[in-house]
């Protein structure tokens, strides 16, 4: 119980403390401070786009917005001048060093149904072309979306036993610190060699409590009929995900390779038209690394996108397969934090290219 409650305390701690130096950032840009870090462009990185539903255990809460912030984050980028482009012209506008206008490129990871409900209505209503990342696995239900099984593991139940390699271990649920800790440890465990194998012990944990993984990810990402009714609009554009959503540093350059061309042949099987943009899934630095951008140019990607956090600038027409993103962050939903990411001075001050 004193471990959930210092968890508790410094998450709580954390976000203050992003925060505040967004709203410090916002004022610097006010006053004309770091000019420079706003770079070219930025690319934003969304997830779910849907009302805002109070819970008292939501672990993935920074994974969405509500469709109002959504519109917000547009007409703030608007009053800044930015163009709003597809994802796919961006090479081209980093190569032309005459243009001035900063220009802004709206992702979606997973392909949540949300997208299409929420998403798309605000993005028509404003113009704004989109592009949404497609997992195979999810989509076609052979694969579950690890963070929302255990989310929704954790909330129904008062304790759990998970396995985490040496044998079950009991975990107390009673409180929403009890179960936010057990979130945590499980999370901790998914990314690495044998990310496969821990996630099959969370669904097969999840069945035996009445929590089934392909059920929640039928209820939450669109199927191949609802992709490529999407991808015929023409604001929107498919891109690829992988098949299994695995972190591809773990992969060697073979598995890497095969993940990513075969989640384009997916695309191109729904829509008829072949991606040339990848998202890797996860995006950090722990999932990653030089020889996944190697991977993904030879699976025949012109452009990926990481999640590590920064404004594009003239040097990343050499590093198209690593490009940054700024993550629309479900805890901080306020136009002046959009204004403050946008102008990049949160990543220039972290030391974080720009």
């Amino acid at each position: 119980m004193v471990q959930a409650l210092k968890i508790r305390l410094r998450q709580t701690a954390k976000r203050a403390v992003i925060s505040g130096g967004l709203e410090a950032a916002w004022l610097m840009n006010r006053l004309g401070a770091i000019s420079g870090a706003r770079g070219r462009g930025a690319i934003f990185t969304l997830h779910h786009v849907r009302p805002k539903d109070p819970r008292s255990f939501a672990p993935n809460a920074h994974l969405e917005i509500t469709p109002e912030f959504l519109a917000l984050a547009i007409e703030q980028l608007q009053a800044e001048g930015y163009a709003f482009v597809k994802l796919s012209e961006i090479p081209a506008l980093l190569a032309d060093r005459a243009r001035n206008r900063p220009f802004a490129a709206f992702t979606l990871d997973d392909g949540y149904r949300n997208n299409a409900e929420f998403a798309l209505p605000v993005f028509e209503r404003y113009g704004v072309p989109f592009t949404v990342f497609v997992s195979r696995g999810f989509a076609e239900r052979t694969h579950t979306i690890w963070w929302e099984t255990l989310g929704e593991l954790l909330s129904v139940n008062e304790e759990i036993a998970f396995d985490f390699g040496r044998g079950p271990e009991r975990m107390r649920l009673y409180s929403p610190g009890e179960k936010q800790l057990a979130f945590i440890r499980i999370a901790d465990t998914v990314i690495g060699d044998d990310e496969a194998d821990v996630v099959t012990r969370l669904d097969e944990t999840a069945r035996r409590h009445g929590v089934n993984g392909q059920r929640i990810a039928a209820r939450l990402t669109m199927a191949p009929d609802e992709l490529a009714e999407l991808a015929r609009h023409p604001l929107a554009s498919l891109g690829a995900h992988t098949i299994s959503h695995r972190a591809l540093a773990f992969l060697d350059h073979a598995e890497a390779v095969c993940e990513m061309r075969q989640s384009a042949d997916y695309v191109e099987d729904v829509t008829g038209r072949r991606p040339a943009t990848l998202a890797y899934p996860y995006g950090d630095a722990r999932s990653v690394s030089p020889h996944v951008h190697a991977a993904a140019t030879d699976a025949g990607f012109s452009l990926a996108v990481t999640t590590r956090p920064g404004t594009l600038a003239d040097g990343h027409l050499q590093h198209l397969t690593a490009l940054p993103r700024i993550s629309l962050n479900g805890y901080y939903q306020k136009r002046r934090h959009v204004e403050a990411l946008a102008s990049g001075i949160p990543f220039r001050l972290l030391g974080e290219a720009g």
